[in-house]
């Protein structure tokens, strides 16, 4: 059965960091595509970074060059470094497998002061 378990959310300041994990159950981590997606109240959920199983990284404009997306396929984890938040960064944040409906439960990121 495959499963995915977000943790790492929580509130911080405006500025703050925090790092985001995803570990993956019941599927062949090293052989696919992940990505983090993220949905504010009322708005659509979002791609924010994906990283393809040779590690190729991508963002949305919005975060670059702060949230950083990697990988240990030996703990089958994806995981998301996010610097210098912002107020708009406020989101339950999910991990997906690229190409299959799987979805973690999200975890909640607020950053407000």
């Amino acid at each position: 059965q495959v499963q995915l378990v977000e943790s790492g959310g929580g509130l911080v300041q405006p500025g703050g960091s925090l790092r985001l994990s995803c570990a993956a159950h019941g599927i062949i981590f090293s052989f696919y595509d992940m990505a983090w997606y993220r949905q504010a109240p009322g708005k659509e959920r979002e791609l924010v970074a994906t990283i393809t199983n040779g590690a190729t990284t991508k963002y949305v404009d919005s975060v670059k060059g702060r949230f950083t997306i990697s990988r240990d396929n030996a703990k089958n984890t994806v995981y998301m470094q996010m610097n210098s938040l912002k107020s708009e960064d406020t989101a339950v944040y999910y991990c997906h497998i690229e190409g299959l409906s799987y979805w973690g439960q999200g975890t909640q990121v607020t950053v407000s002061s």
